[in-house]
């Protein structure tokens, strides 16, 4: 029976007022170690702690409030500076904040939390005590500094970092409760806990699943039923949005009530010219506002994907402590809205670029001022929108990738033939990282890379129905560039023709429409071609796009542009815009295809996705120029 019967709804909004004020505290405990000083930071982070304590003693939670009682003394020495912040104190004070969070796992399960472990609140009154030492921090820190021998010296791997209490810290996730054996003076405990086990295995012992799982299959809290579905299906919703949902549900009704009116005139024989102006008028009105309706209901769903992005902070901070290196995590775009059911989705895939870059992308400060850089390493996670895409990158200003490496280590491993490494060019060999089973010294250690390698990245991107592609230049660093389609959004789009079948391309690539004429059509290199206000752009119809054959020869185009391509798109005509709410197709996409949406005459249109259909041509994409001449003209 749960520790908390009839107190529920009041311990589920603890957990997610809590979770959300913890993550806050963790981001601002990694600016704090970049600014010891500030203390406005720290008057935030001890009022954090203060509402957590606060909320945890009226659940009668007596070993989460102990825990917060001692960690909110700490912050208090700290900010009255009779302690200043160091290293080794913020590596306790993370370690809090994780078992922390650990206690949030045993309340999701309805039972009280255990007492911390031992050795962290006798390093958390050390610390208050001002008797810290380097040797204590390291056996309660998260992820302690455990740098790796060089190998000429040391044959064996470098011990991970304690991926138990990271990902248990930073995800919502159930770490199996383990027992450490005794510290020794030689040994750190995470030792023991890490070593001889591979990333997959740590991954699915920490966060409670494998890596190669469907995200959000997360295992059961302790004390919940196996059976009951632990994916987040709640959402917060700003307030104001919800206002306007209100109000337009309002105004709609409002509009109701004169149509019902007017149909009652109507329906009584007055059909002058001032009631049917009347109704006119209605029905337009009515057209608006159910479209402000539409977007303002899609909205709701919507959540800035600074969300996701709070957890890794510390996740980079983490690492690099581990592995020695100075690595600024750099967040940009935190505003931009991403669909609620793809940010869970998402976690993991980027948890696995952040890892592998910190780990192996960028140097260590003493390679780093070899190669004339600053010591400090920077990585960057960046969201932005574009057009009917999101797009996520990851980038740091590391080493770099070598192509010619990475070639000869898949030869080397049997994964690809002598004839596809002489015809791969950079960009395919660079994506040689996503094949399964691929792993080579410069792209994988321990800690990242072997075994929940970059497939399981692709593979997860693939299911969102999106891309990846890398982007890398040796000394100067890597760029992974995420690509995901606006799954559920209202979507204006431009209905194009294909003799009498019509399909969607979204606007927001569209610059304008143009008549298409043979004699303004020429062909370069066998393509076909227009020259439009000095810019020479190729013709592609959307026949050949499509691998249909073409009826009749295109008589307009539409001057489209992606990320990556300006071109002509050759349609038989067209007919107008429309508001699409996509429909994504979850058993059966087509390639091509980015999903559908129904008119207004009940048609169901497929809405294209042009980067797709451009890129599954490959370098041969184009027709000639006369695939434009019409057969009378021809003949002649």
């Amino acid at each position: 029976m749960s520790d908390f019967a009839g107190m529920e709804d009041l311990l589920q909004d603890f957990l997610v007022e809590a979770t959300d004020l913890l993550s806050g505290v963790d981001n601002k405990l990694v600016d704090l170690e970049k600014n010891p000083h500030d203390h406005g930071l720290l008057n935030d982070i001890f009022r954090g702690f203060h509402t957590i304590k606060g909320g945890a003693g009226f659940l009668n939670a007596t070993e989460l409030v102990t825990l917060c009682h001692l960690t909110e003394n700490l912050f208090d020495k700290l900010r009255n500076n009779e302690l200043e912040v160091t290293k080794e104190i913020m590596d306790v004070i993370l370690a809090a904040t994780a078992a922390v969070r650990e206690m949030f796992h045993h309340l999701e399960g309805g039972v009280q939390p255990p007492p911390a472990d031992a050795q962290l609140i006798a390093n958390l009154k050390a610390a208050l005590a001002g008797q810290l030492t380097s040797a204590a921090s390291t056996q309660s820190a998260p992820a302690p500094a455990a740098p790796a021998a060089a190998p000429a010296t040391t044959p064996a791997p470098a011990a991970g970092p304690d991926w138990d209490k990271l990902y248990g810290a930073v995800t919502g996730a159930v770490p199996t409760p383990a027992v450490p054996p005794a510290p020794t003076s030689a040994e750190p405990v995470m030792h023991t806990q890490v070593a001889g086990q591979t990333p997959e295995a740590v991954i699915q012992h920490a966060i409670g699943r494998r890596a190669t799982d469907k995200p959000g299959a997360m295992s059961a809290p302790v004390g919940r039923r196996a059976d009951e579905k632990t994916r987040d299906n709640s959402i917060r919703v700003d307030t104001a949005r919800l206002d306007q949902v209100l109000n337009l549900s309002g105004e709609i009704g409002l509009t109701k009530n004169r149509l019902s009116s007017l149909r009652s005139d109507i329906i009584n024989g007055r059909i002058d010219t001032e009631t049917l102006h009347a109704l006119d008028q209605t029905v337009s009105q009515l057209d608006l506002l159910v479209s402000d309706l539409q977007n303002a209901v899609m909205k709701t769903r919507m959540q800035p994907i600074g969300r996701l992005f709070q957890k890794y902070p510390r996740i980079a901070r983490d690492l690099a402590r581990n592995l020695g290196k100075d690595v600024e995590l750099v967040l940009a775009g935190e505003e931009t809205e991403i669909d609620k059911t793809m940010i869970e989705d998402l976690s993991d895939p980027i948890i696995h670029l952040i890892r592998n870059a910190v780990d192996h992308g960028v140097e260590s400060p003493e390679e780093r001022l070899a190669a004339g850089k600053p010591p400090k390493s920077q990585v960057r996670l960046e969201a932005r929108q574009e057009g009917d895409h999101i797009v996520l990158i990851v980038a740091d200003d590391g080493k770099g990738m070598n192509a010619e490496k990475l070639r000869a280590k898949a030869l080397e491993k049997g994964l690809i033939t002598d004839e596809e490494a002489n015809t791969m060019d950079e960009r395919q060999s660079l994506n040689l990282i996503f094949l399964p089973g691929f792993s080579t010294k410069d792209v994988a250690s321990d800690v990242s890379g072997r075994g929940v390698g970059m497939d399981v990245v692709k593979t997860n991107i693939q299911k969102l129905n999106g891309s990846i592609e890398i982007k890398s230049q040796v000394g100067k660093g890597t760029t992974f560039i995420i690509s995901l389609p606006l799954t559920l959004a209202i979507l204006p789009v431009l209905l194009v023709q294909l003799g009498e079948q019509p399909f969607a391309v979204p606007l927001s690539m569209v610059r304008e429409i143009l008549p298409i004429q043979i004699e303004q059509v020429q062909e370069v290199g066998g393509r076909a071609t227009m020259v439009v206000r000095g810019e020479v752009l190729p013709i592609y119809p959307i026949a050949h796009l499509l691998g249909w054959v073409p009826e009749k020869v295109p008589q307009y185009g539409v001057l489209m542009q992606t990320a990556e391509h300006t071109f002509i798109l050759a349609i038989d005509g067209f007919m107008g815009r429309e508001d699409a709410v996509i429909k994504s197709l979850e058993d059966f996409r087509p390639k091509g295809v980015a999903g559908v949406t129904t008119l207004s005459n009940g048609q169901i249109v497929l809405i294209l996705d042009m980067k797709e259909l451009l890129a599954d041509m490959g370098e041969n994409r184009g027709v000639p120029r006369s695939a434009f001449i019409p057969p009378e003209r021809a003949a002649a």
